[in-house]
């Protein structure tokens, strides 16, 4: 498994053999770069840690002690994403899930299940079906019909691992699978783009739990109108909106909009197409307002929840950063395990157990 994270790295890095020989001053060639990928050959040590430091990972990622590697990786808009955009996004995702379960082991918790709502996949037949099952998560979940105010929490809470990363321009995430060694249990994961608006990461993590969830007789685009289904109809439920504007409109106006947008923190086109999609406006009057007082909402998001400064900070996962100060607070690691854990700095580390560092009250 070495020469698959060889390989992998050298590819996120976007080198050719050649390159990544040049890089290491001809302290290997080429071809045994190759043999090494190959698994014709294992790197020495000092080979080992020049590749981790020409490459951008750690030993241990290439060490691959775990044995995990990711499966049913699925970018969905695949226009625009390069081999190199996927092997970079690949090697952080491993080494992230890695270290997660680093610190899951060391706390001996079992992080490898989740709480599925139902014991096998939903098979599903048509769009529609994914308004029933969105509300079948619900009250399995025991949500209510309120709206959700941290989607990746509840997640988390759930058993999924999160993971908010830079992706190309054009993905907004995707789910995959982490297989391990042995008869150990896949581990579900879910990755959004951290370019993207909270309003739309909180309806691609709803998105890509419907896709946990099915098993869809429906062609590939047919699917994603479906997920996109089941995310509006479990951010936005049916009843929840009856109630909040009525079980049949004609028009709405910007002030509303925006104040129904901040209720369900989703998008305002998310929202507009929501209410067409369970019949309070027409598709006319979806049509009418996406040319009036919508007429920019597919591109640019009004009033947005997060700063375009501030980009990815919000909702973010904490469990992991978490669990890590958990055993540090416990003695089940070092500072120095706990920094690079949570790739930061011991003082960062320290300071997070510590807190700030509290004002002498007799200087002035």
């Amino acid at each position: 498994m070495i020469g698959t994270r060889i390989k992998l790295a050298r590819k996120k890095a976007g080198y050719s053999l050649r390159d990544l020989a040049k890089v290491l001053g001809g302290k290997v060639s080429a071809q045994a770069i190759g043999k090494y990928e190959r698994g014709e050959m294992t790197p020495s040590s000092d080979v080992l840690i020049a590749l981790s430091k020409a490459l951008g990972v750690t030993v241990a990622y290439l060490m691959d002690t775990q044995g995990v590697e990711l499966t049913s990786i699925d970018f969905r808009t695949k226009t625009g994403t390069t081999g190199k955009d996927r092997a970079r996004v690949e090697t952080e995702v491993i080494e992230w899930v890695e270290r997660y379960l680093q610190i899951e082991e060391i706390l001996d918790l079992d992080g490898t299940h989740w709480q599925k709502p139902f014991e096998q996949l939903e098979a599903i037949h048509s769009i529609e079906e994914a308004e029933d099952i969105a509300n079948r998560v619900r009250s399995r979940w025991k949500l209510g019909f309120d709206p959700i105010p941290n989607m990746t929490e509840l997640l988390e809470e759930k058993g999924l691992k999160v993971l908010i990363v830079d992706l190309p321009q054009r993905v907004s995430g995707f789910t995959c699978l982490v297989k391990r060694r042995g008869d150990l249990a896949d581990l579900p994961v879910i990755v959004v783009n951290k370019k993207c608006s909270l309003e739309r990461r909180r309806l691609t993590l709803a998105h890509e739990l419907c896709h946990r969830l099915i098993d869809p007789r429906l062609s590939e685009k047919d699917e994603e109108k479906a997920a996109n289904r089941f995310a509006g109809a479990f951010l936005m439920p049916r009843s929840h909106l009856e109630k909040e504007v009525g079980k049949h409109r004609h028009s709405l106006g910007y002030r509303e909009l925006i104040s129904l947008k901040l209720i369900y923190r989703v998008s305002g086109a998310a929202l507009i197409v929501r209410l067409r999609d369970i019949g309070i406006i027409s598709s006319s009057v979806l049509t009418y307002m996406f040319q009036s007082v919508a007429r920019t909402w597919r591109t640019n998001e009004p009033e947005e929840l997060e700063p375009q400064d501030k980009r990815g900070e919000y909702e973010q996962p904490r469990r992991f950063e978490r669990l890590c100060y958990r055993a540090l607070a416990e003695d089940l690691i070092s500072l120095s395990k706990a920094a690079e854990l949570l790739r930061c700095s011991i003082e960062k580390v320290e300071a997070g157990l510590k807190g700030p560092k509290s004002i002498d009250a007799n200087s002035h």
